[in-house]
């Protein structure tokens, strides 16, 4: 017997096609200008803004240049909205609340757009970016617009260019953006410092509900919602209800002259939805009227600023040759014992200025 007339024997078979299309393969996105992007913006163009975004967020040079520019074409056309922050212990329904209250916003002729924050993983430094999936019909309204992002390793759970994509939003015409954030920890003073309104989301029946939260967070909200109050849970709600009102009567009266407001909700029951943005539309009117809103704008302004000068300053400092170069032979030698991190870390940052003197003269 030959072995081609065996079992054994292997056909040749076709040949197999390229695992990628050739007419995908080598196709490049095309990269358009500045003036282009925030045209399409100015205009509700959703592709161009979600373009945008991608830019804000991606650590290149290039794209760092356009996006400045496109920044600073759009601000004149942002602030008008009412930025509102939610946060809340994993497992209270943040998605679904969510959707529920962006569905009323869009019934009474408001633009939303909801600024989703995943957390990246330390180990692979990946995201999930599900929440459109979670919030299946908000995410078809025409009047919406979700922009799931990584957290990356941003203190706070916030992504790093949340503040500048607010403004590209508002500059697309949205006047309600709610910024979801990735869960409870004392860093969420991240997220007060760039909405107007910060909305703490908590269950109940869930053992000593004062032990599930930090003092701080309570401090910063504006209200806290007791989430799904239906059903046999009503009872628990209340009774959760009862217990907030009492501890944040203990704390200190909030500068803005607001007293923070305690409620119950159930995405199922549309009236207690309703009764959330009446509460936050009564606090817009408040602080604009007592001239708190602007002046809490203001300084988140002079916020934004300190943020964006450190991270230029953290950029410019890692991608500087001389740093990139010594970097690696200085960690080996910590990881050895034989350099102290302190006296590596002031080194290091000795020479870059020193660098940066020379290279002046």
């Amino acid at each position: 017997m030959y072995l081609k007339d065996s079992a054994l024997h292997v056909q040749e078979g076709i040949p197999q096609p390229e695992p990628v299309s050739p007419y995908l393969k080598f196709r490049k996105k095309k990269r358009l200008s500045a003036d282009k992007y925030v045209e399409g913006i100015l205009s509700g163009n959703r592709v161009l803004l979600s373009q945008a975004i991608t830019l804000i967020e991606s650590t290149s040079h290039k794209d760092v240049e356009v996006a400045g520019k496109i920044i600073e074409q759009c601000l004149p056309h942002s602030g008008n909205s009412i930025r509102i922050g939610i946060t809340g212990v994993p497992g209270v329904g943040k998605s679904a609340f969510i959707e529920a209250f962006g569905k009323h916003l869009t019934s009474i002729g408001k633009k939303l757009a909801v600024l989703a924050i995943d957390p990246s993983s330390e180990i692979s430094k990946g995201s999930i970016l599900g929440d459109k999936t979670r919030m299946e019909e908000l995410s078809i309204d025409p009047n919406a617009f979700i922009r799931p992002s990584p957290s990356g390793l941003t203190l706070g759970g916030v992504a790093r260019k949340t503040r500048e994509t607010i403004i590209l939003c508002e500059a697309a015409g949205f006047d309600v953006i709610i910024i979801e954030t990735v869960g409870v920890g004392q860093s969420e003073t991240l997220v007060k410092s760039m909405v107007d309104f910060f909305l703490l989301l908590m269950l109940s029946g869930a053992g000593d509900e004062l032990q599930g939260i930090k003092r701080g967070i309570m401090e910063m909200a504006d209200a806290l919602i007791i989430t799904k109050a239906d059903g046999d849970n009503i009872a628990k709600a209340t009774a959760a209800k009862a217990l907030y009102q009492s501890a944040l009567q203990l704390f200190p009266k909030n500068e803005n002259g607001w007293n923070p407001v305690v409620d119950t909700c159930s995405v199922f029951l549309h009236n207690s939805i309703e009764k959330i943005w009446k509460l936050i539309a009564d606090f817009e009117n408040q602080t604009k009227t007592n001239g708190f809103f602007p002046k809490h704008r203001a300084e988140q302004s002079v916020t934004t600023f300190y943020n964006w000068m450190n991270d230029m300053l953290k950029d410019n400092f890692y991608s500087n040759a001389m740093v990139v170069k010594k970097l690696n032979n200085i960690i080996s030698e910590i990881k050895k014992g034989k350099l102290s991190p302190y006296q590596a870390g002031t080194e290091l940052v000795q020479k870059y200025h020193q660098k940066s003197l020379n290279s002046k003269l």
